[in-house]
């Protein structure tokens, strides 16, 4: 395995135990279990476990864009922006990495200067892509992206929802009477396939 896709491997590995137990909660030494290779070795591919949190934290918000760029290939304006409100609801029904690390990066930004800088910046390209994908207004990007982090939040917490325009019904009746989905059923799951909330009333 050559140097590169070993430190592609080791990215990896990072995310999902950064995801799981937060940059503090991490060793270097279970990162480099999951890897297969020594802290010494890990260290010659990043020299410190920070420098190995913003490469991994780089590379969830290309995960992000990259699966944004797939699902709207070939498709503008609604339906690119169904495409991609639907790819990213399958992300958040199967592995949960990504949104966990995403939750990990936001509450570590908070007193962390480099990681808010890299934050910006990638939130602003992930911004300036699904707007040059779908070329809807600003006022319909910014609506997609809200939703998005408003099924963050119900996936964390476990609310189930539905797709389109019933999610807001949905959620008065939830909030009348608060209960979490069925255990082994990712509330995410309730939104069918193919088509998402984000990017629907």
């Amino acid at each position: 395995m050559s140097a590169d896709e070993r430190r592609e491997q080791t990215i990896r590995a990072a995310m999902a135990e950064f995801a799981r137990s937060g940059f503090d909660g991490t060793s270097t030494a279970a990162i480099a279990e999951r890897v297969g290779v020594s802290q010494p070795y890990l260290f010659r591919l990043f020299p410190s476990k920070r420098a190995l949190f913003l490469a991994a934290a780089e590379r969830c918000f290309d995960d992000m864009e990259q699966a944004m760029c797939e699902a709207a290939g070939g498709l503008y304006g609604g339906e690119a922006m169904t495409a991609m409100g639907g790819r990213y609801r399958q992300i958040l029904a199967g592995d949960p990495t990504l949104l966990r690390f995403q939750l990990q990066i936001y509450a570590a930004a908070v007193d962390d200067p480099e990681l808010r800088s890299l934050g910006n910046a990638k939130w602003a390209k992930l911004w300036r892509t699904i707007g040059e994908l779908s070329g809807e207004s600003p006022e319909e990007v910014m609506r997609f992206v809200a939703v998005g982090m408003l099924l963050n939040v119900l996936t964390a917490f476990n609310i189930p929802f539905d797709r389109g325009e019933r999610l807001p019904r949905m959620l008065v009746e939830w909030s009348q009477h608060p209960y979490e989905a069925p255990l082994g059923n990712r509330a995410a799951d309730h939104a069918p396939s193919g088509q998402c909330s984000a990017g629907e009333e």
